[in-house]
């Protein structure tokens, strides 16, 4: 089913593997945030929380490698699968779908609030000036730059891996039915 997002959006499959693997990483920065003590998130964190892990988020890029392409992604798939029956409206679902990005793209902010929201839930106010000090260290800001590069090479990676891996296991299955007198 990927293989076949990836090969219907505009996205060059890098760039949308890229969106995904930033999408997962911020997913499971926050599912992972909770405190050391495993307490359960703050509900209520106050609104000097949320601006500090909104600041982050900000740090980060988010809205531009995570939230801008979630609705881009919404809108291509919602374009492709009116392609599917009516292709003869390429040009027109094309203009429309532009259209519907410069319309929704202020929508980003509300999932960089709610984002910041359940962020903030997570960390202490303490432990969001922490966060947001480091961040803006030169360690912080080379790792801003950096960890994209890093996860693109683990992307690749594991791409190829799982490829190589898939192949050994197609063969081995193969060679289990065949002792089993069964060509596949």
């Amino acid at each position: 089913m990927i293989a076949g997002l990836l090969t219907r959006r505009p996205l060059t499959r890098h760039a949308f593997a890229r969106h995904l693997l930033a999408a997962l990483v911020a997913l499971f920065t926050i599912a992972a945030a909770e405190p050391v003590l495993a307490q359960a998130p703050n509900p209520n964190p106050s609104p000097a929380s949320i601006l500090l892990a909104k600041q982050i988020l900000q740090l980060k890029n988010s809205t531009e490698t995570v939230y801008a392409p979630l609705i881009r992604g919404v809108i291509e798939k919602a374009k492709n699968e009116f392609m599917q029956t009516n292709f003869m409206y390429a040009k027109d679902l094309n203009e429309v779908a532009a259209q519907l990005e410069k319309q929704f793209e202020p929508r980003a902010a509300e999932l960089l609030d709610a984002a910041a929201r359940i962020y903030a839930g997570h960390f202490t106010e303490a432990e969001l000036k922490q966060i947001l000090t480091w961040y803006q260290s030169p360690v912080g800001r080379k790792a801003l730059v950096e960890e994209p590069k890093a996860f693109d090479q683990g992307l690749a990676y594991a791409g190829e891996w799982g490829q190589n891996f898939s192949d050994e296991v197609i063969a081995k299955m193969r060679e289990e039915m065949k002792k089993r007198g069964k060509e596949i």
